[in-house]
């Protein structure tokens, strides 16, 4: 999993969501998932945690990274961490009622083995939540143009699709009972509001949540 920049450069990640534009993307991302997780039974895991702001919105109770440093900000929002890969869980089977991954599945070295392992620690009654930008949506073209000139956070990601994310979902033994799509306004504008979330992967959505189930 890519982890270096993150690991050298928590803070500064971190003191993106209190900035234009992630104070008003975080937000719609946050609503989005919100409608996935009605009914999920707990405990609740965040495979990619990094400083735990999906974490502390949603109400995740623990959370997994193997960046040390984004992991000491996680802990300070209440919390629990362990240090480990998504591809490599440090939990026995079938150790949570619902695992998240969000903004996550781009940074994987191999995201079908840390599906699998997110099936692993899931329960046979739970939950399995992905949260993504599409790599052909108008933010997923913006990520990959500043994948392209280096910058920091971008340069090792590798954009799904939602079609090749749902495939890799159900090759790695789920099935997807929800989707749900946001983030309707394109980038460079002057503000991003609030807005309901739409069921379905829409056409012009930036921000995509599927929920799945074990087969």
């Amino acid at each position: 999993m890519v982890y270096e920049p993150f690991e050298k450069h928590a803070k500064r990640y971190d003191a993106w969501f209190d900035r234009f534009p992630g104070n008003q993307l975080f937000p719609l991302e946050v609503a989005c998932l919100k409608g996935a997780i009605q009914g999920i039974p707990r405990p609740w895991l965040e495979v990619g945690v990094g400083t735990g702001r999906f974490a502390q919105a949603l109400g995740i109770d623990e959370g997994v990274d193997p960046a040390a440093s984004t992991l000491d900000i996680a802990k300070g929002r209440g919390i629990r961490v362990k240090q480990g890969a998504a591809e490599s869980l440090p939990y026995p089977e079938a150790s949570f009622g619902g695992v998240f991954m969000i903004i996550t599945l781009c940074f994987l070295d191999d995201p079908l083995t840390g599906i699998r392992e997110c099936r692993r620690v899931l329960r046979d009654d739970g939950k399995f939540v992905l949260g993504m930008v599409p790599a052909d949506s108008p933010w997923g073209r913006w990520y990959g143009r500043r994948k392209e000139a280096g910058r920091l956070f971008y340069s090792a990601a590798n954009f799904f699709t939602a079609l090749a994310a749902q495939k890799l979902i159900e090759g790695a033994g789920f099935r997807i009972e929800g989707v749900w799509s946001s983030l309707f306004v394109p980038p460079d504008q002057d503000s991003y509001p609030l807005s309901e979330p739409q069921e379905g992967i829409a056409p012009d959505a930036s921000f995509v949540v599927m929920r799945a189930a074990r087969l």
